[in-house]
């Protein structure tokens, strides 16, 4: 704890030294969150990086959510506590195949998740995240074929909410959420009989047809915060916990493990910790570069999707 106690007085002293900004995704470690200026979705941290004076964005959460706080601001510097926080969405959509995709079907509008790479924001028409993907889809004229990457599940959600027909979807998947089973969450729901069923819609179908909200990460946060039932069966990544137990807590969560390791937690943004961010907020290192060229064409897309909502 001493030692603990140690790293997170140096972590705020280099923060006031190199005037920068912490930003922290939900799913990080409790001690990162603890020290964070904003806890939030990834594209709602990055939109928070606008906002403050300083020169220096520390990203605790994966890759891609720093490329995106880079392409938003990219006159500051952004740098992670470790470069190979990953995530499968990102690895199962590569640009190249992409763009072969595109060629193949070059009439169709290209809605890219959040989760993806800025070399495949860049070829993308428009973003969207777990929280508006509804509504961007919905945005695109009914008779235009959408090609919808890299979530199959999202893509699978949103082609069921908006009744979209045309849609081809990718078949990528989020390693933590696509593989919760429908078992064990109907095993849960025997033991807590009482409790409802938040999910996000990176989930599986038959999970889905179980809960009673579905909704983006910050969005399933508020809606248990906010509900008047007092205990909850949540089907995402347990870092959640942090906040929910925070903001409510005289309330009881309930997180079911998934297949892969019998947890509920990613192993990319478990990859950050005190002595990772410490480090990097010394050495400014490692930071994400992108070509100003990328900047720009990854950055319509993002915008065209403000836009929307």
């Amino acid at each position: 704890m001493i030692a603990t106690a140690t790293i997170a007085d140096e972590i705020l002293a280099l923060k006031r030294e190199k005037k920068a900004i912490l930003l922290a995704h939900h799913y990080q470690e409790s001690d990162i969150q603890e020290l964070a200026d904003s806890i939030g979705d990834s594209l709602e941290l990055s939109r928070k990086a606008q906002q403050f004076e300083g020169d220096v964005i520390v990203f605790c959460g994966v890759v891609f959510m720093a490329e995106t706080a880079k392409i938003l601001n990219p006159s500051r510097i952004v740098v992670v506590p470790d470069k190979d926080a990953g995530c499968s969405l990102v690895d199962a959509c590569p640009v190249d195949q992409l763009r072969a995709v595109k060629a193949r079907y070059p009439d169709h509008a290209v809605v890219s998740y959040i989760n993806t790479s800025a070399a495949v924001k860049a070829e993308s028409d428009i973003i969207c995240t777990s929280r508006n993907a509804v509504d961007v889809v919905n945005s695109i004229p009914a008779d235009k074929p959408i090609l919808f990457l890299p979530d199959i599940n999202l893509g699978n959600y949103v082609k069921k909410q908006t009744g979209r027909t045309n849609m081809r979807i990718w078949q990528g998947a989020c390693i933590v959420h696509a593989t919760f089973p429908a078992r064990k969450l109907s095993q849960a729901r025997a033991q807590h009989p009482e409790a409802l069923v938040a999910a996000h819609p990176e989930c599986p179908a038959d999970v889905l047809k179980m809960a009673d909200f579905i909704g983006s990460t910050s969005a399933i946060i508020d809606w248990c915060v906010t509900h008047e039932g007092n205990e909850f069966i949540v089907m995402t990544e347990s870092g959640v916990s942090h906040t929910l137990n925070k903001r409510a807590p005289n309330k009881t969560f309930h997180f079911i493990p998934n297949e892969n390791c019998n947890c509920s937690e990613c192993p990319y943004m478990k990859r950050n910790s005190l002595e990772k961010l410490r480090d990097c907020l010394k050495t400014l290192q490692p930071r994400i570069e992108l070509a100003p060229e990328m900047i720009e064409r990854a950055r319509a897309p993002i915008e065209r999707m403000l836009a929307v909502r």
